[in-house]
């Protein structure tokens, strides 16, 4: 449930004891988050109170009251603005609000800020310097999280595998981040003290000086690239360049060339966490904005290529052309004759002049043609009637004669019947069997 702006007026005096606000004010801050108030009290002093909306945004508030009180005088003293102090708090249940010092200056969006001076550009780039420039020891003490590049990347690629499981990421958005988180080249950098929820609300300024920032809720050593990410909004190529050459001449880290990379993968990946976030709180109006933002975010790639975030090109997905469908009978018939195709060549046959070859190769018998071949018993010359009979005498006269091994055949009888036509010529009536076939028809003598 949302606070009014007067109710939170009444906790801050329940804060801050001899409070009395006289007038107040909304202020700008994360709506899914907390409620914010600004207050003027009868002694002309100004407050700020953020309100809580569920127990993790409580526990931020508790976090950043360890973080300012890890502030020293003298830490404070280096930095080019100023920090909120905590005036008080008042825990209502299991959240916790607090109240503020006022700090002067107002907030601006990224396009007035952009509208702004290059002296302005310039401070806002030094003030950036000099939160990546604190000492890690600030955030150790704290018992504050702290993250290597690899530890850092492989926590954006849990989160990623986390938000694709809702199946409202566009998966042309999906591609392109993960191809980015495992482009190793791109996530090379120094850790350094990360403000961890830097935007233009959290900046006030005044002129074109930056006079306080605010939102020390997230605190850690990590990517510095993460406080970049409200800067690539910006559509002034001057602005973002001037704040970029004077935060990198104020650093003493080296240059970072992909700086400006990984904060447009931050920023266009917040919009998958406050996707994921509106869907654990259950508050449909968040899932409707950031299903609404990726979609546009989408489309925007989609048609102009949106801003590099990665070192190696994004592979093109290949276009794939599909045959046309070829219908395969379900029996082929091959044909046989002497014209047949696919049939292998006789040797000689030159199949490229047209020479046609069967489909079934035979090979004949060896035959001797020569006058000499003489029968086996001495009768003669072997006969054609011989040759056909299949009948070769043994050259020592034996009776024994032996039928070519390829004679065997059936003799099918008129009543179906099939019998073994003996085919082996023996005794004398080899010598005198004058029949030109090897086949014997045997009559059926059955009844």
């Amino acid at each position: 449930m949302r606070r009014k702006p007067i109710e939170l007026a009444a906790v801050a005096t329940a804060a801050v004891p001899g409070l009395t606000p006289t007038a107040v004010s909304s202020a700008p801050d994360d709506p899914a988050d907390f409620d914010s108030a600004l207050l003027l009290d009868t002694e002309g002093k100004h407050w700020r109170v953020r309100s809580p909306r569920h127990a993790e945004a409580s526990a931020r508030l508790e976090t950043e009251f360890l973080v300012l009180r890890a502030f020293t005088p003298g830490i404070r003293a280096e930095l080019p603005f100023l920090m909120p102090t905590v005036a008080g708090s008042v825990r209502q249940g299991t959240l916790s609000t607090f109240v503020y010092s006022h700090l002067s200056g107002a907030t601006r969006s990224v396009e007035e800020l952009s509208a702004g001076s290059a002296g302005l550009a310039r401070e806002l780039g030094a003030a950036l310097a000099a939160i990546h420039d604190l000492p890690h020891s600030l955030v150790s003490n704290a018992d504050l999280p702290s993250y290597t590049p690899n530890e850092f990347r492989q926590r954006r690629l849990n989160e990623l595998d986390q938000a694709a499981t809702t199946g409202k990421i566009p998966p042309l958005l999906l591609r392109r981040w993960e191809h980015a988180l495992e482009d190793v080249s791109l996530w090379r950098f120094n850790p350094s003290v990360v403000h961890g929820d830097l935007h233009e609300d959290n900046l006030l300024v005044d002129g074109d000086k930056v006079t306080a920032v605010t939102g020390w809720t997230d605190l850690r050593i990590g990517d510095p690239a993460d406080d970049m990410a409200w800067l690539v909004a910006s559509n002034d190529q001057n602005f973002v360049d001037t704040v970029l050459a004077q935060y990198t001449s104020n650093r003493r880290d080296a240059p970072d060339p992909h700086l400006l990379r990984r904060a447009a993968l931050s920023a266009e990946f917040a919009l998958a966490q406050y996707l994921v976030k509106g869907l654990a709180a259950g508050d449909q109006s968040m899932i409707d904005e950031a299903e609404s933002m990726l979609a546009v975010l989408a489309d925007d790639v989609a048609e102009h290529g949106g801003q590099p975030i990665s070192v190696e090109p994004l592979p093109q997905p290949a276009v794939t052309v599909q045959p046309a469908v070829t219908v395969q009978p379900a029996v082929t018939v091959q044909p046989i004759g002497p014209d047949a195709p696919g049939t292998a060549p006789e040797p000689g046959t030159d199949r490229a002049a047209g020479g046609a070859v069967p489909a079934v190769q035979v090979t004949p018998i060896p035959r001797d043609d020569s006058a000499t071949a003489v029968r086996g018993d001495g009768g003669g010359p072997v006969t054609e009637a011989d040759r056909a009979a299949g009948g070769r005498a043994d050259a020592n006269g034996s009776d024994g004669g032996r039928a070519d091994d390829a004679a065997a055949a059936v003799d099918t009888t008129e009543n179906g019947a099939e019998e073994d036509a003996d085919t082996s010529l023996t005794g004398p009536s080899a010598t005198d069997d004058t029949s030109t076939t090897a086949l014997t028809v045997v009559p059926d003598t059955r009844s």
